[in-house]
């Protein structure tokens, strides 16, 4: 009975340690199926992550346009990526210019606030260094049709109709891929509206290599009478999902809801400015209000609709600012040090100066009378 306790216990532990240790090697080698923008769908067994999702959209109240860069890491040499639309889209290689010009146009602004008091950072606290859509009806023929196929760069690019998800989940496999099963329904409302589908094969120029970092962007035009970005396939994502997105628009928009993440973020909202030169200019096509957005979705699973946008209240203007925080100084001395401990130095100088001044003007007493001892008599003579 004594040795049964101490067997049974180390059993336990056993068991919960190869638990996590299962847990753990699952996370490892599961793929993410999902992006912001659609789904990645990688071949069975490998581990493919999008870890970040920018896209430009531009909206003139009867098309849109998306211009979608994703960054990714795995150990896949090539993947499959799954775009729902509400109609018919044209697809072609986006300029990555857009995006840098887009982050220069929107980085916050840098601006210096003074404080009075000292912080952790400030003398003498630092140690002393002093440094201060509208659905569009199913396309006729089979459950899945192919309606036009072109290769980009490094993209081979489909573009399908489907009336059943498990029918585009037979020729995602016929193209050797395999459609997860959550996958499969998650794309039932899409089926149900009579959305269409671009689906993507990528892979690295080098066949030897793995997809890794920024890949080249994708530019989808189609026609829309609501300015819609498909954000629902993402509830499959098994990380946390972020989203940077940039509207060019005739006026501000913002989401209708955040459908299950953070509050969405306003960084810049504003005009691009008029001599900015090119392919922002040309992508944004007299659209020159500019909206950019930043949103985060800890449990993807909560996401439960696409992102529809509309028009704000005001076309108000909003940057981001950085701000450089300085302690407050007069001719590179701290104010806080000339205005207190200087007033009190100050204070008790002049106390030290009244106090001598006082006992300066006292008026000396006299020494007391020195009074001279009684005489001695001399004793009588004996007698």
């Amino acid at each position: 009975m004594s040795t049964a306790q101490p067997l049974t216990m180390r059993a336990r532990a056993l068991l919960t340690a190869l638990a996590l240790m299962a847990f753990q090697i699952a996370a490892l080698v599961s793929p993410a199926y999902a992006c912001g923008c659609g789904a990645m769908v990688p071949p069975a067994g490998t581990d493919l992550t999008v870890y970040d999702e920018t896209s430009a959209v531009r909206w003139d109240g009867h098309s849109e346009q998306i211009v979608m860069s994703l960054s990714v890491s795995g150990n896949v040499r090539d993947a499959a990526w799954i775009m729902p639309v509400p109609h018919r889209a044209s697809v072609e290689l986006g300029d990555p210019g857009i995006f840098s010009q887009l982050s220069d146009v929107t980085a916050p602004v840098e601006r210096t606030r003074h404080h009075f008091w000292p912080g952790s950072d400030d003398w003498p606290f630092d140690g002393g260094s002093g440094d201060g859509a509208t659905a569009g009806a199913p396309a006729p023929g089979g459950p899945v049709e192919v309606v036009g196929r072109e290769h980009l760069g490094p993209f081979d690019v489909a573009r399908l109709t489907a009336t059943d998800p498990a029918a585009l989940a037979g020729w995602l496999d016929e193209n050797g891929f395999q459609l997860p099963d959550r996958l499969d329904s998650a794309l039932r409302p899409y089926v149900d509206q009579g959305w269409e589908y671009v689906a993507i094969r990528l892979a690295p120029a080098d066949g030897d290599s793995v997809l890794g970092g920024a890949l080249d962007p994708l530019h989808l035009t189609f026609a829309s009478d609501r300015l819609v970005y498909p954000m629902r396939l993402s509830k499959l994502a098994r990380t946390e999902q972020h989203l940077r997105l940039y509207v060019l628009s005739a006026h501000r928009m913002e989401p209708r809801s955040s459908i299950g993440g953070d509050a969405p973020k306003v960084t810049y909202a504003g005009r691009i400015p008029a001599r900015t030169g090119g392919p922002l200019p040309e992508f944004a096509d007299g659209e020159r209000y500019l909206t950019a957005l930043t949103q985060d979705f800890p449990q993807p699973s909560r996401i439960y609709d696409d992102h529809e946008l509309r028009r704000t209240a005001s076309d108000a203007t909003h940057r981001s600012v950085v701000w450089d925080d300085e302690l407050l100084t007069a001719g590179g001395v701290p104010v806080w040090l000339l205005t207190v401990v200087l007033p009190v130095a100050l204070l008790l100088l002049v106390a030290a100066v009244l106090r001598f001044r006082r006992h300066s003007r006292r008026p000396v007493q006299p020494p007391p009378p020195v009074q001279p001892p009684p005489p001695v008599h001399a004793p009588p003579p004996p007698g």
